[in-house]
């Protein structure tokens, strides 16, 4: 257990798009040499790194498979019924193994994550990864302590050991379903830190001082017509502080749009410019186009605003993850809606960031959506091609602004520090206090 404060230990994540990744990045500062990649900067050896490769081609090609005319929906079910998540009522108990727990097995004792077990085995450091296999691999050679990042709202048994009652994996939790299911996989209740997904310390501040400030002033841009203010101006004021709901009025409505790590549904990106493009030429608005670390996608996003040649149109792209997340924090902050897909963005709401969904790619994204939908803090999108009229609509009735508004109080957003208080001190205090989650 790491007690002394500035202890380091192992962070391991897998390159199975931005999801794993960008869950590790808040703990860069307390990495032991650096944040690790399996199969890339691990040890690992040429076998290893190609079937790693292998297996990161497959993810990207389900990813992708849907937009394929004729074939891509069946090709789609197939990869996604490898990753099915049953649903989750009736409550029942789940703790026995399957095919996916026993084929990642089988991998490990192939040679899957040797790279990263030879690493971490030169220090006795905690072990925390936001990838299941690194976990169950270290779980296996009897590797203590550690830790597992849960990057979705709901997940598929293969993230639990073959027998979890043996087990001495730690799970750290995003949301209460999270928790739940784990659970129900077997995993005992004092190995569940229900934490919330790991959020940029840098857009929370101390004491909540950066959201608090920054949250403030995306009500008023996202409430043009005070229907919300009306409504909720003094709970606002309450939780925020008298001082940060002052109007500014320094910048304009923004909106980002972000493709996942795969590429895919960039089309979208195009159909909302085109929709707004007469705001976008009266300064009305401000677009962000997030490539991610895909130059194709950049290139694409590059000509749409050649196209329509509004400087309120910005591309983010990042030659590497860490360029990439960086630019990423920084424009969240000035961000009032988020459109993507309900991938692990969608635990951003707690920062009080809205949610305007894309259809879903794949089984957990589906139970993100839902998780949405329950804190109210997310939509699926309507048609991208008339986002003009259906977009502002609901602003001027407040609705986005009041789905902002729930998913911060709902949604928690201190997951980087609580975490960080559990490796430090082996336990995390709990509040329910949506100021103190």
């Amino acid at each position: 257990m790491a007690k002394a404060k500035n202890q380091k230990v192992w962070v391991v994540s897998a390159d199975m798009g931005y999801g794993h990744q960008r869950a590790v990045f808040p703990l860069k500062n307390v990495a032991e040499g650096g944040l690790i990649t399996v199969g890339k900067n691990d040890n690992s050896t040429e076998k290893e790194k190609k079937q790693w490769t292998r297996l990161l081609n497959v993810y990207e090609s389900f990813s992708r498979a849907r937009g394929i005319p004729i074939v891509g929906k069946p090709i789609f079910a197939m990869l996604d019924a490898l990753m099915h998540i049953p649903s989750f009522y009736p409550i029942r108990n789940l703790s026995h193994s399957t095919y996916q727990v026993d084929l990642l097995e089988k991998n490990i004792n192939n040679g899957i994550c040797t790279g990263m077990l030879e690493k971490i085995s030169t220090q006795q450091l905690p072990l925390i990864t936001s990838f299941y296999a690194p976990a169950i691999a270290a779980d296996m050679k009897g590797y203590e302590p550690t830790y597992c990042i849960v990057c979705d709202a709901d997940i598929n048994r293969v993230w639990v050991a073959k027998q979890p009652w043996d087990s001495r994996i730690n799970y750290f939790a995003p949301c209460g379903k999270a928790a739940q299911r784990l659970k129900s996989y077997g995993v005992p209740e004092e190995r569940i830190f229900l934490t919330g997904f790991p959020l940029p310390l840098n857009m929370v501040g101390n004491d909540l001082s950066i959201l608090k400030h920054d949250l403030a002033q995306r009500l008023f841009y996202l409430d043009p017509q005070n229907r919300f203010w009306t409504m909720h101006g003094k709970n606002v004021q309450h939780f925020l502080g008298k001082k940060n709901c002052t109007f500014k009025n320094d910048r304009k409505l923004t909106i980002t749009y972000a493709v996942g790590g795969a590429g895919a549904q960039k089309e979208i990106g195009a159909s909302i410019v085109h929709s707004l493009r007469h705001r976008l030429h009266g300064n009305e608005v401000q677009i962000n186009l997030v490539a991610g670390i895909r130059p194709e996608v950049r290139t694409y996003f590059e000509e749409v605003k050649k196209e329509y040649g509004s400087e309120n149109i910005s591309i983010i792209f990042g030659e590497s993850l860490h360029d990439y997340f960086q630019q990423f924090n920084t424009v969240m902050r000035t961000t009032d809606i988020l459109w993507t897909k309900p991938s692990e963005l969608s635990f951003y709401a707690g920062l009080g960031i809205p949610i305007i969904m894309t259809p879903t790619i794949g089984s957990q994204e589906r139970f993100n959506r839902q998780w949405l939908y329950e804190i109210h803090a997310g939509m699926r999108q309507e048609n991208p091609e008339f986002t003009d009229q259906w977009l502002y609509d609901l602003i001027d009735n407040g609705t986005i602004a009041d789905m902002a508004w729930s998913g911060f109080l709902k949604a928690r957003k201190l997951g980087t520090k609580k975490i960080l208080e559990v490796l430090r001190t082996g336990t995390m205090t709990r509040s329910n206090s949506p100021l103190e989650r």
